[in-house]
Parts: C-alpha cells; structure tokens; sequence
C-alpha cells in the first residue's frame, strides 16, 4: 500500500492518533501536510521523523475552525505539493460537562472545531479530493458518537454527525471514483485518556472485551488503507475500531 507522490493532509498531525497516521502515511512515501493549531515544536518533530525517512512533509498552522485559515493551509500546500489527493479530517477537542451544566458556549466550541473544522477542510479540499485521481477522504470519528458517553453530549453529536456527512460526500464524490470513509475509534492510549481518572479507565475496560485500550498503531493501519489505491471499491463506510464494544 504505498502512497509514493499523493499528497496527504492530516489535521490535527501533531500529537496523538493524527501524529501516528502523519507518519504512517509519510512511510509509505507521501507527501504529507502536517496540520497543527498550537503544537508548534511537536508538529516539527513529526515533519523531520517523516523527511528522514521514504516520505516528505510541511508544517501548517491553521485552527481548522478558521474558514480562512485552512484556506491559506490549503493553498500552501498546493504551492508545495499540488493537488490534494487525500485529506484526513482527525483533529478534536473535548470540553466535557453534564448537559445540564454544559453552556452554549461549551456546546459551540466542540461544534466549531470538530464538525465545523470538517467542513472548512472538505470544503476547501472538494475540488482536489472529486477530480484527483481516486482521492480519498477519511474522517476520524469515535465509538463515543455510536454508543455516547456520560458528560459529552457535545462531543457525542459531532462524532456522529461525522457518519452521515461522509456518507452523504461519498455519494457525491463517487461519479469521480474518488471515496469517502470514517473510522471510529474505541478509546485510544493518547493524552486525552491519560485524563481519564483510573476509577473510570476501570470501567470502561469492563466495556471493551479484548480487555484493552487501543494502541495508535492499531488505528493508523487502517486510514493508511483507506488512503491507498486498494481501498477503491470502499465508500461511504464506517469501520468500527474498537476491541469489540458494541453499539
């Protein structure tokens, strides 16, 4: 599944599950975007792990809930790569509360950035992604938008509006032959869940019968395929990674 010469941008590429699959795709010999809002010495670090091996990136700062500053992202990197072949929406946030504690304010942000930045970067990418030769979009969603989870109610609605938007842009895409996909992660070892108090973490575990957290080496595989030639008779799919919680 190489991906030598397709240009990939991956949001949020900094740190986390965006970190591993920047440079996942990078090893397979992309060029890859690496999207950061604040991380700045962290996302540098990803661009000179990928350029020191078969791949070659760029660092991008834009918050992606900034219409205006994707577009300058985008438009740098064209300027460096060309053509947009496969764009990777991951980036996230949380800002957990109980509803009835939760302000409009706190259900705004999460709104903004992870269904607001999505469309700001498919938007921008449309055009590369439908006429590029078997584009590929791939939104990085969550168990949590199946099943929800107490105190994300924000959280939770943006996770699972991300299933019928990419299914509605698959349709759209497919005359093109290009496609779009969403994985959806159970809970993954990153930082955000190294918040978790352990109480919870513990009741959780109950929930995953592989009885284990995700590794970002189990997620990153999977968006590498989706991005690659050998995923094209795949859209419009939402692929589950979760160590077998149920919906």
């Amino acid at each position: 599944m190489r991906l030598e010469g397709r240009t990939c941008l991956v949001t949020g590429a900094s740190k986390g599950i965006g970190r591993g699959i920047a440079e996942e795709i990078g090893e397979h010999g992309a060029n890859v975007v690496v999207n950061y809002r604040s991380s700045e010495d962290a996302a540098y670090e990803v661009e000179r792990l990928i350029n020191e091996g078969p791949g070659t990136a760029m660092v991008a700062q834009a918050d992606v809930s900034e219409f205006d500053e994707v577009g300058a992202m985008v438009e740098a990197a064209r300027n460096e790569f060309g053509t947009i072949d496969v764009l990777v929406n991951n980036a996230g946030i949380t800002v957990d509360k109980k509803f009835e504690n939760m302000t409009r304010e706190d259900w705004d942000r999460v709104m903004d950035v992870n269904l607001g930045g999505v469309y700001n970067c498919t938007k921008h990418c449309f055009d590369d992604l439908r006429e590029a030769h078997e584009g590929r979009l791939v939104n990085i969603s969550s168990v949590v938008g199946q099943q929800g989870n107490y105190g994300q109610s924000n959280y939770a609605a943006t996770k699972s509006g991300l299933f019928g938007f990419t299914r509605t842009i698959a349709l759209e895409m497919a005359y093109h032959g290009s496609t779009a996909n969403c994985v959806a992660p159970g809970f993954v070892e990153t930082d955000m869940l190294a918040e978790v108090p352990d109480r919870v973490r513990d009741q959780i575990l109950e929930r995953i019968p592989l009885d284990r957290f995700a590794a970002v080496e189990d997620i990153v595989g999977i968006v590498r395929f989706l991005a690659s030639e050998e995923s094209s008779y795949m859209t419009g799919q939402v692929l589950g990674v979760n160590g077998g919680m149920e919906w």
